[in-house]
């Protein structure tokens, strides 16, 4: 377990960054230079986050056509770790969970099952399925949840993961989500401690409850899809990112930030990606 010194009794701001895309050697993706895309969110996060203590990454961090994995995740942890906050990093489908273990294994922004920061938990769970595009929590990752939640503390806890475990109401990348949500949530409802699930993958904002437990998805760092499409097609807004600020008594504020502008090169007549 990763630990921190950040004291009980206070607010947490933390800031979840997902689907970056780097490629580690200028590679595009939908015609968007994901690295230019993210350096561009970077300089936004430098102006106005201020007050951080942690970061989420919920996956995706590279993309699979980039051509030295290994050195595309050395770069990407070099970006990370950057801006100066402990935190975590999951997998996506685009990822090689291997490869990031290699090179997430040290130093503050960390492939780890959870961490422990003032009043809260944080567990991540990899929803990663070899060669596929859609997520399943394996029955060792759910009863590995189980026993975390079971061994809690009493701090208050938020789970990521990449793939989301509930239809976000586009219907093309609903039928590639985490195809046992309801195996977490059998999970999850034995625990009230839990407050806050979020993820990746949907390229897109999300803000709803699973009862008393938050659910939310933050936009990509480079590309967006359109929520109201039912087939693929990309959304033309900026990129952005999530900031969430998590109360000692266990509420959540939580808000999204975008860019000003669209990256460069956005190409929304793609067919997929």
């Amino acid at each position: 377990m990763q630990l921190t010194d950040l004291p009980r009794g206070r607010p947490l701001r933390v800031l979840q960054i997902t689907d970056t895309h780097l490629y580690g050697d200028g590679g595009q993706l939908a015609g968007v230079d994901t690295e230019a895309a993210w350096e561009a969110v970077v300089a936004a996060l430098r102006g106005k986050e201020q007050r951080c203590d942690l970061l989420l990454h919920t996956g995706d961090v590279i993309h699979d056509g980039a051509l030295d994995t290994d050195a595309a995740y050395c770069e990407a942890r070099r970006q990370l770790q950057g801006l100066g906050l402990p935190g975590l990093v999951v997998p996506g489908n685009h990822d090689d969970a291997g490869a990031m273990e290699r090179v997430f294994h040290t130093g503050p922004v960390r492939l780890v099952g959870h961490l422990v920061a003032a009043d809260w938990l944080f567990i991540t769970l990899d929803s990663t399925v070899p060669g596929a595009t859609h997520g399943h929590l394996s029955a060792t990752q759910l009863q590995w949840l189980d026993d975390c939640l079971g061994a809690n503390d009493g701090r208050h806890v938020l789970v990521g993961l990449h793939h989301h475990p509930v239809p976000v109401g586009c219907r093309w990348i609903d039928r590639i989500g985490l195809d046992n949500g309801r195996d977490l949530f059998d999970v999850l409802d034995r625990h009230d401690a839990v407050r806050a699930v979020v993820w990746g993958h949907v390229h897109q904002e999300f803000d709803g409850w699973h009862g008393d437990i938050r659910l939310l998805a933050s936009p990509s760092t480079c590309v967006q899809f359109d929520p109201a499409s039912p087939t693929f097609r990309i959304d033309p807004r900026p990129p952005g990112y999530r900031w969430l600020e998590l109360q000692p008594d266990g509420r959540v504020r939580t808000g999204v930030e975008r860019l000003t502008e669209l990256p460069a090169g956005l190409d929304v007549g793609i067919a997929g990606y």
